[in-house]
This record gives structure tokens, C-alpha cells and sequence, in this order.
């Protein structure tokens, strides 16, 4: 345990639209490592807000006939309420908007400003003429200039996940009106982030927290660093010093939140905030989603480096989240609402908060299924750990009125502290699912041990004996409710009164699983979890499915038709790949040779996320031959092959047909 005190941040919630399970792969394992790193006697602040800037919200609000504060208030109130639900509880749960970081924003940004880190540049960015306004971020669509995908203003959210400069995307187009963008001259100010790359070289490195964070952020460093514009053309936002026209740009104001916040946590809580932020040696870990690596491992420690503050101790990344092996996409119906689709169903928080734990390794995609929900939780919490404690509480309370007044006997000792060393490891170093694999090891060893005591057998020959089997199994339960508090806390709790104390269980460190528990009177007991029966399953799946084909529907009338006489201006034609290999800085992108019988054709796809090149290699596809050249990636594409659906699944012939074969 390090003297230092631990800060724990989450990324922040954005408040233009509700709370779904995608937000919890972030926040119930921080607040599952919170919980467990306080039990070991850590001195832990848990830290997050809403974040309130940014076009998106204005757009949303304007949509509404609401003021961005107001649309902001709404988001906010519901998130800190749906967290509550989801049993996860932070210190400070603060407002970007509030004035505390408006006042904190302004105070970094013009310290950046006086060292030099921070200057001003005049740039041609985007501008409506009919709407008569500059057009920031979300405001403006167009095509990323680095690898031809349909882009928005400040990110290649649907190609390569380039950040964009206000101005670099090409063919704009203004998203209130939908008329053509056109270039303008305007002065902005930049962060001087391409300074700090021989720092970040050295830093991230020794990033702690997961690799993937570390090795996404090391790739983008070592390919080159551009500085950042940090002011946008909006009314909503902190303002720039000195300027009334420009505001801070989001992915400034909204990390310096997380120091906001600890003010206003230290004001009422009587501490010292800078022991947190200030000085060489911090603690401040970052639970993000895999989306936001970039800003938490370059830009934000870039940005406090600069400003004199204190570095991010370890950045933990997660995973993104499929739906029913459907990529996650609230616009295709593809989302679960943490409050409409779960938690007003009826769910109990601790059966989401274990399969989100307990599913896979936290780096790793996570698809959430109905169906495999239910096994999880009729298969591991009912069958195995609710199984073992009821049974033996039961058989304890019948036989013996309670707890027997004999300790554990070593083997059961040595078998508890086995597994609260290998849950240790595993909490520190991240692993969630590690963690919760070793705990419910626990309960098997328990449901085996007494099966094979059988101390309904036993008792009838030697009581003693069966008292003893039953005080064993007793400290096995006790270990168990003690680990299991940070993934299940409501369901710990239950079991904790259960076991006869009347206090809570979250206030007793972990290293009292091997405690005895001492002779006591137990109530009769009550099983802690209840089965999930096929109809509400079916009932969930219901609601998804109606979800689904609805927005199916919306999107199929919203397609226009088109004549073919355009149609067959589309040179569509058979090719067969011949060569494909990944380029360089690009995660999403392949550089596929295809013979179009006439030649090969060098055409860049986005599909390296779902085939290898062994599986590319010889294939025949179907290749849009006569669109425009364009550069993707600094990669010259002459043409697009076709592919169906979320998963890329490629438009083949189902017979063998020649290379340049015409499809019509």
C-alpha cells in the first residue's frame, strides 16, 4: 500500500442522451476496483461529472427548443440517478459547466499561454453562408482528408479515428441546412502539442494500467504529433482568456473537469486537492473506453506537463461493447438502456454488474446477449455461489442455530488465503474477470467439499465432526461475501446480514476472510439469488428485436430511390484479389491489389478488423471500377469493393466467374 492517496476518475458522461450498458463497461469496473482498493486499506477518491460542452449538446438543444444548460441539468440529473441505481458511488459527481471549472479552465489555459505552450494562428475553416455562421465540429460533415471516409468536423469517427483540425476536413457540408461549406479565414489559438513528443516518448512507456492504452497511444506518438486548435466559434462553453468570441474546445475544459471536481470534493470533505494533482509522484488513475485513449494518454498529459501539474499515474481501458454479436449502434437499434431495457424490467444491478465484470478480460470486446446472461447467472450465481451459501446457512441454522463456535481448520484457511493472493494480483493489475474467475473457484471448492463431507450423513454419527464441516464451510462463505462486496455489493450485504453482523460489509477489510466468525445466532436464511426464467428472457430479446426492425424500417423509408439510368452509370465489375497488406498507422485499413482482367487496381478497405490477408488472398469480389481516385491514408484507392453490414461481410459470385466480368 503506497502512502500516496489514489484518485479515481472516470471519462465523463456526455449529457445529450440516456445512460445504456456501453457506459457501464467504464464505470462499473472502476467503481468494482474503488471498492476493492478501499477494503485493503487504501485512502481512494472516486471522481466524475458530466460533460457539458461541445456541439453536440447545442445541436441537441436546439433541436429540443432547450438551452444547452438546461438539456445539460436533464443529462446530468440522469446519469447521477441511473449510476445510484447501478450501485456505483462517487465522492464528487460534478458539471463541467459549473463555475469551478470555468474558473480552473481559464486559470490552466492562460498558464499554458504565459509559458508558451499555447499561440495563435489565423485558419480557413469551414463557414455556412446560409446559415451565416463558422461551423465547429458536428456542425460540419465531409470527407476525412487521410482516408476518404465520411468524416465529422473534428473526428474520422467512421474510417481511421484521425482527430481532425477545424478546416482539414474536405467537401464539407454544413449539418443544420445541408448546404455547401465554404473556406474562411478566422483566428484560433493551438495547443503546442507537437513539443512534447520526446516527453511523451519517454512517458508513456511507463504508463501504468492496461497495454492496450499504452501501445495505441506509443503507436500515434511515434508517427507524428500535430498541435491541437483548442478554441471553437460557439456561445455555449468556458471562454477563452481575452476573447468573447471563442470558447475552449471540449477536450480541454472536459479533463480539466477531473480537477474540478476534486476542488469541490475537497472543499466540503475538509482536503487538500493539490495532494492529488500537484507534485511529482500522484495517483491518478483513469478508467476511459478504448475511444478516448488518444486524449487520456497524449493530449491530457501533454496538456498538465505543460501547465505544471501533476502526470496520470495509469490510464485502464476497456473494451468496447457488441450487442448480440451486433456491432453497438444506437442508430440501428443495436443498444440496451440501462434504465427502459434493465433496471425497470425489474433486473437487480448486481446480476449486470457481475456479467459486465465477469464476462471477459476488461480489454477485450464484450458482446452482451440475453441468452448468455441468463446462463451466467443460473449457471455461476445461482448454481454455484448462491447454492453453496444457502445450503450451508440453512443446514447451519437447522442443525446448530447458527455459526459453531469452532474455528476453520488450516487447510480451509490456506484454500482462503490461496485465493484472496490471486484476487489480489488480479485487482491490482486490472483483471477483472481474473478476479471474479478466482472468486467463484472459492465457491466451487465449497460446493465440492461439502457434497463430499455431507454433513446431513455425518451428524447422524458424529456431531462434532458435522460442526466442524459446517464451521468450515462457514469461513468459506464469510471469505466469500467479503471478495464479492465490490462486484455485488447489494447481494453482499444480504449475505453479510445473513452471517449475523448487523454492520456493513463494505467497512470490513478483505483480509478478514480468514477471521473465525465466532460462535452466533442466525436467522433463518433466504437464497440470494433468483433464477431468470426463459419468458423474461424471451420478453428482453422481445423488446430488442422491436427495437431493432424498427429502426430497420426508419432507415429503409428514409432511402430514396433512384433511377437506372444513374444505376448504370456504376461500372460494377468482378476482381480477384491478389495482394493485401495493412498500412502503416491505420488499425481499420488494408491495401488490397485486385486483377480486374484488364490489370490490377490498388484499392484501400476498411476491413482489416474482420479478415486476415491469407483470407483476402485469392478471393473474387465485387468492385466499383469507374469511381473518382482519391488518396485514403496517404494511399492512393482506385475503386471500392463491396461488402454488406456492421461485420463487412464481402459481395461475392456464387459461381466462378473471370476477373473483370461486369455485374448486372
Amino acid at each position: 500500500m503506497s502512502g500516496k492517496p489514489l484518485l479515481v476518475t472516470c471519462g465523463l458522461p456526455y449529457t445529450n442522451g440516456p445512460c445504456h450498458i456501453g457506459h457501464l463497461r467504464t464505470y462499473v469496473p472502476a467503481d468494482c476496483y474503488v471498492r476493492y482498493m478501499r477494503r485493503t486499506g487504501e485512502d481512494v477518491v472516486f471522481i466524475c461529472g458530466s460533460d457539458n460542452h461541445g456541439t453536440p449538446i447545442v445541436i441537441s438543444a436546439e433541436q429540443e427548443g432547450a438551452s444547452p444548460r438546461e438539456l445539460s441539468e436533464r443529462y446530468h440529473r440522469h446519469f447521477d440517478s441511473t449510476f445510484r441505481r447501478m450501485l456505483i458511488w462517487f465522492d464528487r459527481f460534478g458539471m463541467t459547466d459549473d463555475p469551478v471549472n470555468h474558473e480552473t479552465t481559464r486559470s490552466i489555459v492562460q498558464r499554458l499561454l504565459d509559458r508558451g505552450y499555447i499561440y495563435a494562428r489565423t485558419i480557413r475553416q469551414s463557414y455556412c453562408p446560409d446559415c451565416s455562421r463558422f461551423l465547429p465540429d458536428r456542425y460540419v460533415e465531409g470527407v476525412c482528408p487521410y482516408c476518404g471516409a465520411i468524416a465529422r468536423g473534428d473526428e474520422c469517427d467512421q474510417g481511421c479515428g484521425q482527430h481532425l483540425e477545424p478546416g482539414e476536413i474536405r467537401d464539407a457540408v454544413c449539418k443544420i441546412c445541408g448546404a455547401k461549406a465554404e473556406l474562411r479565414e478566422q483566428e484560433h489559438y493551438f495547443f503546442r502539442l507537437s513539443g512534447f513528443k520526446e516527453f511523451l516518448l519517454k512517458y508513456v512507456p511507463e504508463l501504468r494500467g492496461t497495454a492496450n492504452a499504452r501501445n495505441y497511444a506509443l503507436g500515434w506518438v511515434k508517427e507524428a504529433l500535430h498541435d491541437w486548435c483548442i478554441t471553437r466559434t460557439l456561445d455555449w462553453g468556458v471562454r477563452f482568456p481575452g476573447r468573447d468570441d471563442l470558447v475552449v474546445y471540449v477536450w480541454v475544459d472536459a479533463p480539466i473537469g477531473y480537477i474540478s471536481f476534486t476542488k469541490e470534493w475537497a472543499e466540503t470533505a475538509g482536503a487538500d486537492w493539490t495532494e492529488y494533482w500537484c507534485g511529482d509522484e500522484t495517483r491518478v488513475t483513469h478508467f476511459i473506453g478504448g475511444d478516448i485513449i488518444y486524449h487520456h494518454c497524449i493530449f491530457w498529459p501533454a496538456l498538465l506537463a505543460g501547465a505544471g501539474y501533476g502526470l496520470p499515474y495509469a490510464v485502464v481501458a476497456s473494451g468496447m461493447v457488441t450487442i448480440e454479436g451486433k456491432k453497438f449502434s444506437k442508430s440501428r437499434g443495436y443498444v440496451v438502456w440501462t434504465n427502459d431495457d434493465y433496471l425497470d424490467q425489474g433486473l437487480p444491478p448486481d446480476y449486470l454488474r457481475y456479467y459486465l465484470l465477469s464476462y471477459t478480460n476488461h480489454t477485450k470486446e464484450l458482446d452482451f446477449s440475453w441468452k448468455v446472461f441468463q446462463e451466467r447467472v443460473n449457471n455461476e450465481l445461482v448454481g454455484t455461489l448462491g447454492n453453496f451459501i444457502y445450503r450451508t446457512m440453512h443446514f447451519a441454522q437447522k442443525e446448530f442455530g447458527g455459526v459453531p463456535g469452532v474455528p476453520a481448520e488450516p487447510a480451509i484457511v490456506e484454500e482462503i488465503e490461496r485465493t484472496l493472493g490471486a484476487v489480489d494480483a488480479s485487482m491490482q493489475n486490472y483483471e477483472f474477470k481474473n478476479a471474479a474467475d478466482t472468486m467463484m473457484a472459492l465457491a466451487s471448492f465449497g460446493n465440492s467439499y461439502i457434497q463430499n463431507a455431507a454433513p446431513w450423513k455425518l451428524i447422524k454419527q458424529d456431531r462434532g465432526a458435522a460442526e466442524q464441516v459446517i464451521a468450515n464451510c462457514l469461513q468459506i462463505v464469510k471469505a466469500l461475501v467479503l471478495l464479492f462486496e465490490p462486484l455485488m455489493p447489494e447481494t453482499a450485504q444480504r449475505a453479510w446480514r445473513m452471517l449475523g453482523y448487523d454492520d456493513r460489509v463494505a467497512d470490513h477489510g478483505v483480509h478478514e476472510a480468514t477471521t473465525p466468525l465466532g460462535a452466533r445466532a442466525i436467522a433463518k436464511p433466504a437464497p440470494l439469488f433468483a433464477k431468470m426464467e426463459d419468458a423474461k428472457i424471451r420478453d428482453l430479446e422481445a423488446i430488442l428485436a422491436a427495437r431493432v426492425g424498427e429502426t430497420k424500417r426508419m432507415r429503409k423509408q428514409a432511402k430514396g430511390t433512384v433511377s437506372i439510368d444513374l444505376f448504370s452509370q456504376l461500372d460494377i465489375k468482378v476482381g480477384r484479389i491478389v495482394a493485401a497488406e495493412p498500412i502503416r498507422g491505420s488499425k481499420n485499413l488494408y491495401r488490397l491489389m485486385i486483377d480486374l482482367g484488364d490489370g490490377q487496381r490498388q484499392i484501400v478497405s476498411g476491413i482489416a478488423q474482420f479478415y486476415t490477408p491469407d483470407e483476402l488472398i485469392g478471393r473474387d469480389v465485387a468492385v466499383i471500377a469507374n469511381l473518382e481516385p482519391t488518396t485514403i491514408f496517404g494511399v492512393e484507392s482506385q475503386g471500392m469493393i463491396l461488402a454488406a453490414g456492421d461485420e463487412a461481410s464481402l459481395i461475392v459470385p456464387l459461381r466462378p466467374v473471370k476477373p473483370g466480368t461486369a455485374v448486372r
